[in-house]
């Protein structure tokens, strides 16, 4: 795996990862999603990250989620929410370390306050933790007060992490390049019990049912195939505004379900059960529900966006553009067509979530982050990502 350098450049192993007490007090930031029925990846990760780290250290969690406000009466809710958890988030016990986790736009907004109190008034060293699908325009097109806001708020965390290559580059535009460490998503594979070899291919679409994920696309795609006698079944998971799309395909198609939102547990079944896995995402960070598919051994057509091209290739499936509907049908039928190749992608896939994005070997990638911000917390040094 990799290793973390210090500031002057002078390498040290990941065994660091074994120096931090136990008694290490880290004080988790982010929309956890607790009073909210979830954040999507965001909260996914942190209740990852405590499952994991608990055990290593002292960890405890602000949850930093509010629902959307939909009436004027739900502003003056979410400001209270607001300023209730600010009130027990300065009344606590100062920890030995604040982990904060934020996204573009008003995430960013509510986490660089907990940065800057942490960094500066309690003098602790913060680990920025950076998610978000469009964090690349939210700099580039920040305002003059913006983007002096995200620098300063970059200066005063000790380490920045990054999900890939891509967002390190993307995030160097407002914050050191030495402060920047790779940190990729993880899931836990032993989740997992594969069947790659389906008959016929399973394709299966598991997200949230917005038109930046794709779901028109998708659903497109699966009806033209289905017409062309293509011979595959589909599974479309999830819910949101475009639902109808779903529900209309399957009602078409007698090889094609629609069954909703669905629980961890049984996404967890489908994309064991699926073959290859479609994600047409218009933009994102690093997607865990693709490193999920990887895990359940699918070959993955997805986009080039973010972080997705660091872990999906030739080997293990296929990009295409987003929004390019032809292009996706086209790739689709080659990938459905050949069930040789695409049980070898999803062998890949598999084998790389073992080698590289399992939580059990992310977890010390974190714990020789925080290491090293023991140490110094002036700064630390980039680390290498995947």
């Amino acid at each position: 795996m990799s290793v973390v350098e210090g500031i002057e450049g002078e390498s040290q192993p990941e065994s660091t990862a074994a120096s931090v007490p136990s008694s290490t007090e880290v004080l988790v930031v982010g929309p956890a999603g607790y009073r909210t029925e979830g954040t999507g990846g965001i909260g996914r990760y942190i209740a990852e990250q405590r499952r994991y780290l608990e055990d290593r250290v002292s960890l405890d969690i602000v949850d930093t989620a509010v629902r959307t406000p939909e009436r004027p009466i739900e502003y003056l809710r979410t400001a209270v929410t607001v300023l209730l958890v600010w009130i027990g988030f300065l009344g606590r016990r100062r920890p030995d370390i604040v982990h904060v986790h934020t996204s573009h736009s008003f995430s960013f907004y509510i986490s660089a306050p907990y940065v800057l109190v942490a960094a500066v008034l309690w003098n602790r060293p913060v680990i920025l933790h950076v998610h978000g699908s469009s964090f690349d325009t939210f700099i580039e097109d920040a305002s003059i007060p913006a983007a002096v806001l995200q620098r300063t708020v970059f200066d005063a965390s000790t380490a920045i992490v990054a999900l890939s290559e891509h967002w390190r580059d993307v995030l160097s535009a407002r914050a050191r390049p030495e402060r920047i460490v790779v940190v990729p998503n993880a899931v836990d594979p032993d989740e997992y019990a594969p069947d790659p070899a389906a008959d016929p291919p399973h394709l299966v679409f598991v997200s949230n049912h917005i038109e930046r994920k794709g779901i028109v696309e998708v659903t497109e795609s699966i009806d033209e195939l289905q017409d062309a006698g293509v011979r595959f079944r589909a599974t479309i998971a999830g819910s949101g505004p475009l639902s109808h799309h779903a529900a209309a395909v399957a009602e078409d198609h007698d090889a094609v379900d629609y069954v909703g939102f669905v629980s961890e547990e049984r996404k967890r079944d489908l994309l064991s059960e699926g073959s290859v896995y479609v994600l047409p995402t218009r933009a994102e960070g690093l997607p865990i529900a693709v490193l999920e598919a990887m895990a359940g051994a699918n070959a993955i057509v997805s986009t080039d966006v973010g972080g997705i091209p660091s872990i999906v290739d030739e080997a293990n499936g296929a990009l295409v553009s987003p929004g390019d509907l032809h292009e996706l049908t086209d790739t689709l039928e080659g990938v459905l067509s050949d069930p040789a190749a695409t049980e070898r992608m999803g062998r890949v896939s598999r084998r790389r979530i073992e080698e590289s994005y399992a939580w059990s070997d992310i977890v010390d990638e974190l714990l020789s982050l925080y290491a090293h911000a023991l140490d110094d917390g002036a700064g630390v040094a980039a680390h290498s990502g995947n």
